[in-house]
């Protein structure tokens, strides 16, 4: 019998947590080694549990799961990482793969796709959802700088331009110039349009 394939599972709804877990133990090939339900837990996860692949939920408390995987990329290369979303939002599967995801797959896939998915990323394939692949294709790339999205994130809460300034260490005719190009570029009328936009695109 070949080494079992040691999985790490990171996904804050215990349910969905807890069924991914007991799906893929079903498999005689894959052990899941950790669990955690917060973002930023996975990186220790990883390094006390030595898992061979790590599959992350996009949406958890304290770090995104694409964060997360930009975090295992630069301390744990050698991880595979794989992106699980409810959300199949193309711009969500281009930020995933900038960050050093190895697949990325909707949550509703049969267990036996996501299965294969860790099988084939631990032998060096990317797996792309083919619909996220072609709707990413035809969405285009984010027109976002990094900053122009930092700010739109930390103002989706309707904080104003000072108290964004204040958080951010930034001017307030600063904050405002970036939401001015970030709103032009979305061709939208205001900053809560902006933020609904770019969050419905996966590019926040």
């Amino acid at each position: 019998m070949s080494a079992q394939i040691k999985v790490l599972l990171a996904e804050d709804q215990s349910m969905v947590r807890e069924a991914l877990a007991a799906l893929l133990g079903l498999e005689p090939d894959i052990e899941v080694v950790a669990q955690v339900a917060r973002g930023d837990e996975v990186l220790e996860a990883a390094r006390a549990h030595g898992p061979d692949v790590a599959l992350l939920d996009i949406e958890m408390p304290g770090m995104t799961g694409i964060e997360a995987a930009a975090q295992l990329s630069e301390h744990l290369p050698a991880l595979k990482v794989v992106v699980l979303t409810t959300f199949g939002r193309p711009g969500y599967l281009r930020t995933a793969m900038e960050s050093g995801a190895h697949a990325f797959l909707v949550k509703d896939a049969p267990a036996a796709q996501l299965a294969e998915a860790v099988r084939k990323v631990l032998a060096g394939e990317r797996v792309i959802d083919p619909t996220l692949a072609a709707a990413a294709l035809a969405g285009g790339a984010n027109p976002l700088t990094d900053r122009e999205r930092e700010i739109l994130r930390a103002a989706a809460d309707g904080s104003t331009n000072a108290e964004l300034a204040a958080a951010l260490h930034l001017s307030q005719g600063t904050v405002r110039n970036y939401l001015s190009t970030a709103i032009q570029k979305l061709a939208v009328r205001n900053r809560a349009e902006a933020v609904r936009i770019a969050r419905e695109k996966g590019w926040l």
